[in-house]
């Protein structure tokens, strides 16, 4: 059975393993009382041989006790000494001294850090001014080859002008390498960009307001030399593109269900006659777009979509891989206005039933006035010799207003031409719908991460959304250990084939996928072989009363296998975000099953406008608790499991008359994670096979037996 005062805050489970994990520090070993209150040296009778000093060690219970105090309160008064020592079995004076030998070696510490950044800024800087005194005794003027005269010029403008004629000769050369491409030769200049993008002025030779103009044309793996100068102008036509589709309203757009626009198709190709160019036989044109109020300013909107690690984890549910190739700039004095990046990425549905998308692009940034951002993406698969391309962008991205109160309203645009004849007929109807890729989902994903991230960061979070959750580290530890599972089990789930998986083919059912993996050397997984199983199906109930029955722990044992029948009970939650349903939980397993025992249940439900998620993992007690105390997150071994639950696509009339998508049943996708093998060298057998076949099966048939009995 589980221990009921996991969450007391008497001495438990939490005290035990703090105890266990602070180090035992011998420094601090401090005069006996009968020492301190001994005579002086000099006061003693000269004739009286000295008395041999007496030395207390304090023992671990001590050190450790007054080691946490120390994290909390650094100076005790005397009152708190004095019951400290009353605890401890020390005199007042006793605790006195070794707060102070406490005090006196963080202080030495801290210096000592200090003292050595100072001295590797002190090494930076000597290095930079022996470069600049080499620099300056090496000046060449640029026009005759002789040396410079230092009255003449300022280093800084020797510095421009000598890259100012290497950049005019780069650049003579991209030209004619360029004029085999576009059909004529270019201008000796790089494209002026609005927004001090590029500023290069030929007539007075000086480079001025510059930036990334080195790192454009530098030569590095991804895009070649003479690729370089038309991504930028392909970047530039794509931002202006992306600006009219996402303020203009009709004709060229027109309203749609679930309150999203489609585009006007004819209208389009009369507005923009220019851009990547036809569109080839075979591919459908998707296009959408919608707005929504995001609770975060626009800056840190900006940072999370051109940080492209960021950009997976906050939509970790859309991405199932991506990359940035190149950066061609990294923008104006740290900000990301006039950035440029090639990237990869490849996009997904929580199903193993619909095919991934994958586009090589460049994404471009740029600021268009106060508090105004934009971000565009647009393909470049006419640059990259390969087949042709399954899924090509056209000018998608959004453009991010300042508001008032940390807030920003978001129009997002999505556009693309796709085959999509490899998607699975269960799931047609929300793909064509817009729901699976279009604008509608990045939206709705960005609102909720981002609202589960504002409570991330706040500190002034109501009691009854921290049910059995006391301290600030202990949220912030569990909630972090929660996304951890989610961005797994997001990886697994669909149908990409870019991880660390090997899809198994000797399978007893077409319907179930399944794929196996060895895990060696991860601490955030349980060594051995792990299977991965995953299915999807329709049941006959709206989203919303499917992710309310998965998600509520008085109704797990109805569908839970390993569950065995046992009473599931929430001991702890995090609410984290508006919607009741989004909140990370604990929960624990009363059943006779002796091994589960020492086992808890975390689970994350999340849910939005486009789908919702019910995702789960068993971890160890003793870990959780560590977890709980403030410890590091990374080192809990998860395999998580769950649901993706999104709508069918089909469109139904509501109460009210109004049509909405979604409304009729829900596409359902089932996935485990099961260690079958705790040595990663086993061999795996069909038997595990078999059971993880077996598991998946069932808890299908209870989950649609559940369904029909409550419809009934």
């Amino acid at each position: 059975m589980f221990s009921p005062n996991i969450f007391d805050t008497s001495p438990s489970i939490f005290e035990s393993e703090l105890t266990g994990r602070i180090r035992v520090d011998d420094e601090y070993d401090t005069r006996s009382v009968t020492e301190m209150d001994a005579p002086s040296r000099d006061e003693q009778d000269p004739g009286q041989r000295p008395k041999r000093k007496r030395y207390h060690r304090h023992t671990q219970r001590q050190i450790q006790v007054m080691e946490a105090f120390f994290k909390e309160c650094p100076h005790p008064d005397d009152k708190q000494r004095k019951e400290l020592g009353r605890e401890l079995g020390l005199e007042p004076l006793q605790v006195k001294f070794w707060f102070q030998n406490k005090r006196t070696q963080m202080k030495s510490q801290h210096e000592r850090h200090e003292n050595s950044i100072l001295k590797a800024e002190n090494e930076k800087l000597r290095a930079e001014k022996h470069r600049y005194k080499e620099a300056l005794s090496n000046a060449v003027c640029p026009n005759c080859g002789g040396p410079a005269a230092l009255g003449e010029m300022s280093f800084d403008e020797q510095h421009l002008r000598i890259e100012n004629a290497r950049l005019r000769e780069e650049i003579d050369r991209i030209s004619g390498s360029a004029a085999k491409y576009v059909g004529k030769r270019t201008s000796t200049s790089l494209p002026r960009l609005s927004g001090g993008a590029i500023n290069f002025d030929t007539k007075s030779g000086f480079v001025g307001e510059t930036y990334g103009v080195g790192d454009l044309l530098r030569s590095v793996p991804g895009p070649t030399e003479a690729d370089k100068l038309m991504i930028v102008e392909l970047a530039v036509a794509a931002m202006e593109e992306l600006m009219r589709m996402a303020q203009s309203g009709g004709p060229l757009w027109v309203p749609g269900e679930n309150s999203i626009d489609a585009l006007n198709e004819e209208e389009y190709m009369r507005t923009f006659t220019r851009g990547i160019g036809p569109k080839p036989l075979g591919l459908r044109s998707e296009a959408s777009r919608t707005s929504a109020v995001i609770i975060m300013n626009h800056v840190n909107l900006v940072e999370i979509l051109m940080d492209v690690n960021q950009w997976s984890r906050v939509f970790c549910g859309i991405l199932s891989r991506a990359m940035t190739l190149e950066v061609l700039s990294t923008g104006v004095a740290g900000s990301y206005n006039g950035a440029f990046q090639v990237m990869t990425a490849e996009f997904q549905v929580p199903s193993p039933l619909v095919p991934t998308r994958e586009n090589y692009f460049v994404r471009y940034c740029k600021q268009h006035g106060d508090g105004i951002w934009a971000v565009v993406d647009v393909s470049l698969d006419n640059l990259r010799p390969s087949p042709i391309s399954k899924c090509r962008r056209r000018p998608s991205g959004c453009l991010i207003k300042e508001l008032p109160n940390g807030y920003s309203k978001v129009i997002w645009v999505e556009h693309v031409e796709v085959d999509d004849r490899a998607v699975h007929n269960l799931y047609r109807p929300l793909v064509n719908s817009g729901l699976a890729f279009g604008a509608k989902r990045w939206v709705a994903t960005l609102g909720r991460q981002c609202e589960r991230l504002a409570r991330t960061m706040a500190s002034n979070i109501p009691s009854r959304d921290l049910c059995g959750i006391t301290s600030p580290e202990g949220r912030n530890t569990m909630l972090k250990l929660a996304e951890r599972m989610v961005t797994r089990f997001c990886n697994g789930v669909g149908a990409s084939t870019a991880h660390a998986w090997t899809t198994l083919s000797t399978t007893d059912s077409s319907d179930v996928r399944v794929m196996t993996r060895k895990s060696m050397d991860d601490p955030g997984r349980p060594p051995g072989i792990v299977l991965s199983a995953a299915t999807s199906f329709w049941i006959p109930v709206p989203p919303k009363r499917a992710f309310d029955f998965l998600r509520d722990e008085r109704s797990r044992n109805e569908w839970d296998i390993l569950s065995n029948g046992g009473v599931v009970e929430e001991m702890a939650h995090i609410a984290n975000g508006r919607d009741p349903g989004n909140c990370v939980s604990l929960l624990r397993v009363n059943s006779g099953n002796i091994s589960q025992t020492n086992m808890l249940i975390l689970q994350e439900s999340c849910s939005d406008a486009t789908g919702s998620y019910v995702i789960y993992a068993p971890v160890d007690i003793v870990a959780m608790n560590v977890v709980l105390g403030g410890g590091d997150p990374d080192y809990v071994a998860l395999l998580p499991s769950g649901f993706a639950i999104l709508p069918d696509g089909s469109v139904h009339n509501n109460r009210g008359g109004i049509m909405e998508i979604g409304s009729g049943g829900s596409l359902l996708t089932v996935a485990f994670q099961i260690l079958v093998d705790s040595v990663p060298t086993a061999k795996l057998s069909l038997g595990s096979v078999a059971t993880v076949n077996s598991l998946i099966k069932c808890t299908v048939e209870r989950i649609m037996a559940a369904v029909m009995c409550h419809n009934a």
